[in-house]
């Protein structure tokens, strides 16, 4: 259990984030409510994930699937559930069957795991999945997403091979040490207007997942409409030896 004054810090650390990620959004002219701050609460305890939730916040992010269909159950329905990183495609059906409000996966990086979305929101009879694609903007070998010369033929594939899915827009993790944050964010938002030119869509409407704790307001000054901040709001993270 987490220990009350972690809880009140939490809160308090929330509060804090949402009123920052606001004042970005206005500072360059945007509405904050086209904003979306995802608290991303691997490795906390369901504890600490309610308190922030008592606090008014709905829109949660994980990225262990295990430890995902662990929580989720033990948490109210309303929560806005997201999926954020690389997703193996044998667990797509397990995610979407452990969390029925699972709103968005953050970020699909391939045909096949696509495919294993689609084929599973038709399985469970659930409601279309908004999906982002997943694109590796700073071409570290290590990161998962497609290259951008390959994000509109991905993106395409979703659009109109997938009737079960959403393509909603384009997701980037970026550099680990913030160093070429604004490079990062710049081929996001190119990648998002070659995507939206290629498929008719309107870039009002097209999400971006771009930003964590240490450059959320800068991605949201660049055109982020989803910002995933963890530690920030949680605290240091206590990761598990071996995640799933």
């Amino acid at each position: 259990m987490a220990a009350p004054a972690v809880e009140a810090t939490a809160a308090t650390a929330l509060r804090s984030v949402i009123l920052r990620a606001r004042k970005a959004a206005e500072r360059v002219g945007r509405d904050p409510e086209r904003v979306r701050v995802v608290a991303v609460s691997k490795t906390k305890p369901v504890s600490l994930i309610r308190q922030i939730y008592d606090a008014g916040h709905r829109c949660f992010g994980e990225n262990y699937v295990q430890e995902f269909i662990d929580k989720a159950p033990q948490l109210p329905e309303d929560i806005e559930w997201h999926f954020v990183g690389h997703l193996q495609s044998n667990k797509a059906k397990t995610l979407l069957a452990g969390v029925p409000n699972l709103a968005m996966v953050h970020g699909v990086d391939g045909e096949k795991v696509a495919n294993h979305l689609d084929r599973a929101v038709s399985s469970l009879g659930r409601h279309p999945l908004k999906v982002l694609v997943q694109v590796n903007t700073s071409g570290e070998a290590s990161k998962s997403g497609v290259e951008p010369s390959s994000v509109v033929e991905l993106a395409r594939h979703v659009n109109m091979h997938c009737p079960n899915l959403v393509f909603s827009g384009l997701m980037t993790i970026g550099m680990p040490d913030y160093t070429s944050t604004p490079e990062n964010f710049r081929t996001l938002s190119n990648c998002r207007a070659e995507v939206c030119k290629a498929l008719g869509m309107s870039e009002d409407q097209f999400e971006l997942s771009m930003g964590m704790s240490g450059d959320f307001e800068q991605a949201i000054e660049m055109g982020s409409t989803n910002v995933r901040v963890g530690s920030t709001i949680f605290g240091p993270r206590d990761y598990p030896k071996k995640s799933t």
